[in-house]
């Protein structure tokens, strides 16, 4: 399957432990095989869809420090 052709409907959205207390949060959905992002403040916005592998290089270049946090 294509990441692109993943049903969302059905979809378990969690939210990160990450997350703000001010509701700047992070949603995740596991589907297929793939793991979805969003944006909890948008919902309705298509969200970010991984493969596995792209899942995995994602994660490993966030424990490198690869995405500093944008200043404010």
């Amino acid at each position: 399957m294509d990441k692109y052709q993943v049903n969302l409907a059905g979809a378990q959205w969690r939210k990160s432990t990450k997350s703000s207390t001010n509701g700047q949060c992070v949603e995740y959905a596991q589907v297929d095989g793939f793991v979805a992002i969003r944006d909890s403040q948008n919902p309705d916005r298509e969200p970010l869809i991984f493969d596995a592998n792209e899942w995995e290089c994602f994660l490993d270049g966030v424990a490198k420090g690869e995405f500093p946090v944008p200043a404010v």
